[in-house]
């Protein structure tokens, strides 16, 4: 393993690097929908690294700036065939394989998890893979080394192995349509007033430095940014609200989408005969309340690689993925 070879997982709104020796760890907010800068920052990234091999992973490629995934996919790959040398590049498909000439285009889509399914497998078993990250929760059941689930995110959330809710990006109002207040039950307001980072940050399960997202309003980071966003949820501002009611408001969101885990990982779980959870991502802290809720065992990621490495698992097992590879 070794600093010259990388992993590039290229989302809607992040993308993320790691070197397959985990040395190099990267975090870039490039929203694709508006104005991306994802040409200009991967040729910095080909300048400054210089790899010697690049492994890709995608995301990003559903995207509503794009008519369809395959005019998204040939996006991405045009961004990154044009910032390092081709014969560098290789990409993994939704089989967590390395993809071919003659295989389908279309298999590029949605497939990162498949290379942290992958390697999971190999290093850690038979388990469900569970990674929250900014946007979206995948529940991927890994048997004999293979992961067992739908090869395209339509087919994965009619399996309950996609969930589409994370830890900053999320709004609240897709997860609450009441909230629980001092003078009882309060309809949320269907706007993006809020979102998930805005709770969290508020629990304190994430910092300043982890709300790598925009605020939905264009305010600051800080708390009482947060609790004013919180208060809108139901119309309100700070003045005509509880602080005590607005933290009860975050508290709700956390339990709504640990509900909505349990229940999905238990679907995934009674399907596939999985009574064990390797947890990975930003939203790591999720994912072990799930496991304790259902008694399943629980491995971190974070404390078998590192909690760096585990909040761009993707990136790290394509290019741990690619090292392994044959020369």
């Amino acid at each position: 393993m070794n600093s010259k070879i990388i992993g590039l997982d290229i989302g809607g709104a992040n993308t993320k690097l790691a070197s397959s020796d985990g040395k190099i760890v990267e975090l870039h907010y490039l929203p694709l929908w508006k104005n991306t800068q994802l040409p200009e920052v991967l040729k910095k990234i080909a300048q400054r690294l210089q790899p010697e091999k690049v492994a890709v992973v995608m995301t990003g490629e559903l995207a509503d700036c794009f008519e369809d995934k395959e005019q998204g996919i040939h996006f991405i790959k045009t961004c990154v065939d044009s910032a390092f040398e081709l014969s560098k590049v290789s990409y993994i498909n939704s089989m967590g394989r390395f993809q071919r000439e003659t295989d389908d285009i279309k298999e590029l889509a949605a497939a990162n998890w498949a290379a942290s399914a992958r390697l999971i497998g190999k290093e850690l078993g038979d388990c469900i893979f569970v990674d929250i990250g900014s946007t979206t929760s995948d529940i991927i059941p890994i048997i004999s080394g293979e992961h067992k689930a739908g090869l395209t995110d339509f087919e994965r959330l009619a399996r309950s192995e996609l969930v589409y809710a994370g830890t900053l990006r999320t709004n609240l109002a897709a997860l609450l349509e009441k909230v629980k207040l001092e003078r009882g039950w309060c309809r949320a307001a269907s706007e993006l007033f809020a979102t998930t980072a805005d709770a969290y940050l508020l629990l304190e399960k994430i910092n300043e430095s982890m709300y790598t997202c925009e605020t939905v309003d264009g305010a600051g980071r800080s708390k009482i940014d947060a609790m004013r966003r919180l208060a809108r949820l139901v119309c309100a501002d700070l003045s005509e609200i509880q602080e005590k009611e607005i933290y009860d408001i975050a508290s709700q969101v956390k339990e709504k989408q640990v509900s909505a885990l349990v229940e999905a990982i238990s679907e995934v779980a009674e399907r596939n005969r999985l009574k064990r959870i390797t947890a990975a991502g930003l939203g790591e802290f999720l994912i072990k309340e799930a496991a304790e809720r259902l008694d399943f065992e629980c491995i971190s990621v974070s404390e078998h690689w590192g909690e760096e490495i585990s909040k761009v698992f993707p990136a790290y097992a394509a290019a741990r993925l690619l090292d392994a590879q044959p020369l």
